[in-house]
């Protein structure tokens, strides 16, 4: 991590916190990692309320000489259609909490149109490109753009339109992603969204999911972390 983002203490490697909602996500991160220094892996929980406590919970306990200088959303989602495909990895350029906010005749209003903040959190774009670059590198399939945290998943094809066309661009979308980005938000952390996809966004065909592909591709990707975070 040796960009502007970089902590300033040069005494110390950086230390990475690693947020997934579920033990399988978090057992594939560590695969990956494969006994890296410097990274811890937690449980987030499911949602975007529960991924807010516990990642500011984490944050908040963390000794002095021990902060943390990044944290990192990771997991599986559903991926857009012709933007992300089943067993893709998707890095996010954006972390958009798109269904906070209100309905109105004219459609929805996101926060930041109602003039209460904002729903939308920037990855670092460093090392964001810096990751999407070394997957491609490696082979793995890729893609950057918005990922979207939902507190209710998608399960309709109507829905999904809806969501692409809001947000031109979208890739992908979970449920964790908003809450662990604006607990590091709050800390001036840097922070990323990994997102492995399982399963198409739309209809809600649990049947046809691919999580072992999913986790899989996630395990690829966090393997090239220490790289990269270098």
């Amino acid at each position: 991590m040796d960009h502007e983002n970089k902590t300033s203490n040069s005494t110390r490697s950086p230390r990475v916190l690693i947020m997934t909602a579920v033990e399988a996500e978090r057992e594939a991160v560590q695969r990956g990692l494969n006994d890296a220094p410097g990274f811890e892996v937690r449980l987030a929980g499911v949602g975007p309320i529960a991924a807010a406590a516990n990642t500011a919970a984490i944050l908040a306990t963390a000794s002095e000489g021990a902060a943390y200088d990044l944290v990192i959303s990771a997991g599986i989602g559903g991926g857009f259609a012709e933007v992300a495909e089943i067993g893709s990895v998707v890095i996010a350029t954006d972390i958009i909490a798109a269904d906070l906010g209100a309905e109105s005749p004219e459609g929805f209003l996101s926060l930041d149109k109602l003039g209460f903040g904002s729903s939308q959190i920037k990855a670092d774009a460093v090392l964001s490109r810096r990751l999407t670059e070394a997957a491609a590198a490696a082979g793995i399939r890729v893609c950057s753009g918005p990922v979207l945290t939902l507190s209710t998943v998608t399960g309709s094809a109507p829905t999904a339109h809806s969501l692409s066309l809001r947000i031109p661009g979208a890739a992908a979308e979970a449920m964790e992603g908003y809450g662990v980005a604006l607990a590091a938000q709050h800390l001036q952390l840097p922070v990323l969204e990994i997102r492995a996809i399982s399963n198409p966004v739309g209809p809600r065909q649990r049947e046809l999911w691919r999580i072992s592909d999913a986790l899989s591709a996630l395990e690829r990707a966090c393997s090239l972390l220490p790289e990269v975070l270098q």
